[in-house]
């Protein structure tokens, strides 16, 4: 089998593949001459200047700013809803208190001991049909009296 090279050509006798040397391929290659524009590009973004570098610490600086406003906020909106939370639950039992207190204060109310009371020692009566005077209610919430009522 005959093997050409780039100048050369040789014979390889056998029955097996010879190896290659990928080493000596990759620096046989031609290395690509890079322009002198090209080169500066690179170097120039290679460096980092001291203004580029002030640039990236305020922008680094105020992203810390902002995210730790926010963490804050957070933070301060967590502890706020725990304190609404604490506040509903009182609230609740307050509430919860107060109709037991009021369902105790109206079942202790014996009312026909009151209407006792108020007939047979303090004297009152029920209204007859002439003394109770109907007054209707037009367009507000209140009634403004503006004489005396009649006797």
């Amino acid at each position: 089998m005959a093997v050409q090279g780039r100048r050369t050509s040789y014979y390889i006798e056998g029955n097996t593949a010879r190896k290659l040397d990928v080493r000596r391929a990759i620096e046989e290659q031609p290395k690509k001459k890079l322009s002198n524009e090209t080169r500066k590009n690179r170097d120039k973004a290679y460096h980092m200047n001291l203004g580029y570098v002030v640039f990236l610490m305020a922008a680094l600086l105020v992203a810390g700013y902002v995210l730790i406003g926010y963490i804050q906020m957070q933070a301060d909106i967590t502890t706020q809803m725990k304190e609404i939370a604490k506040l509903e639950s009182q609230l609740y039992n307050l509430e919860l208190a107060n109709d037991e207190e009021l369902t105790r204060i109206n079942s202790s109310i014996d009312l026909e001991e009151i209407k006792r009371i108020a007939i047979g020692e303090l004297g009152m009566v029920y209204a007859t049909e002439g003394q109770i005077v109907h007054y209707t209610n037009e367009g507000s919430d209140y009634v403004r009296q503006l004489c005396d009522i009649p006797e």
